[in-house]
């Protein structure tokens, strides 16, 4: 479940940061009233943790699924 979750938000900021890239637009700041607000930063920070998180999938072993 934990992985899904971090998946899921890295995916998010993967998508905020292509907005700043593209377009100069960042969603989580335009949402939370700036980048330096206390909500955006919390997002920013749990969006990196998620990050970090997924650096672990890259090192587990596969599981085998037969079908």
């Amino acid at each position: 479940m934990l992985d899904r979750l971090s998946l899921i938000l890295v995916i998010v900021g993967a998508l905020n940061w292509g907005g700043i890239g593209l377009f100069k637009f960042d969603t989580v700041a335009w949402l939370c009233g700036g980048q330096t607000a206390i909500l955006a930063r919390i997002i920013y920070t749990v969006v990196a943790l998620a990050g970090i998180w997924c650096v672990s999938l890259v090192f587990r072993p596969r599981e085998r699924t037969d079908y």
